[in-house]
């Protein structure tokens, strides 16, 4: 069986911090590949910045076309909306029997996993791996990587440079298609 770590977010915009975690999960979680599940915009939370989903994704394939192992995904956009986890990870098993699944969260996530939908039978069938994030500790010891995709929104609003932020193809798509010029409403 093929170890697949799930590592979701709206990536909006992946940075370098994600394809990091991405990569140090591959080595120290044992897994054999990691798949970056792009969050489609979910109905009943509207984010005046979020990127629409087509855009998010390409900017993630962008960035991981050299990554070994880690790949972004769709398959959340053909789920029905709001996309919960406990659902994602059910039908990737259903779709994917020849595949394990690990779902990797960031540690704020996990320190009040308990208010996730179904929490108890994803901890009881799947795999959760947690990443320090903020001040919150995780479940596997990685270094904090202090970057935001808040933060870099920000930045290239304010006309600050983001190339040590993000991929190199990503900053390029970004400034080609003008992404992220407006402030947020």
């Amino acid at each position: 069986m093929t170890r697949i770590g799930i590592f979701g977010g709206s990536f909006n915009p992946i940075h370098v911090g994600h394809i990091a975690l991405a990569k140090a999960m591959l080595e120290q979680v044992g897994l054999d590949e990691v798949w970056l599940m792009v969050s489609p915009q979910n109905p009943l939370k509207q984010q005046a910045d979020l990127l629409d989903d087509a855009l998010r994704l390409e900017m993630a394939q962008l960035a991981l076309r050299d990554v070994k192992g880690v790949e972004a995904s769709d398959f959340e956009f053909r789920l029905p909306k709001p996309s919960y986890t406990w659902n994602t990870l059910q039908r990737l098993s259903a779709e994917y029997p020849q595949h394990t699944f690990t779902l990797i969260i960031g540690g704020d996530n996990w320190a009040h996993f308990e208010r996730w939908y179904h929490w108890k039978d994803i901890l009881r069938h799947y795999r959760v791996v947690a990443y320090p994030r903020d001040e919150f500790p995780g479940t596997v010891q990685l270094p904090l990587m202090n970057i935001s995709s808040t933060d870099i929104r920000r930045r290239i609003r304010q006309g600050m440079p983001i190339n040590d932020l993000v991929p190199e193809t990503v900053a390029r798509f970004i400034k080609e298609k003008g992404l992220y010029q407006h402030e947020e409403s």
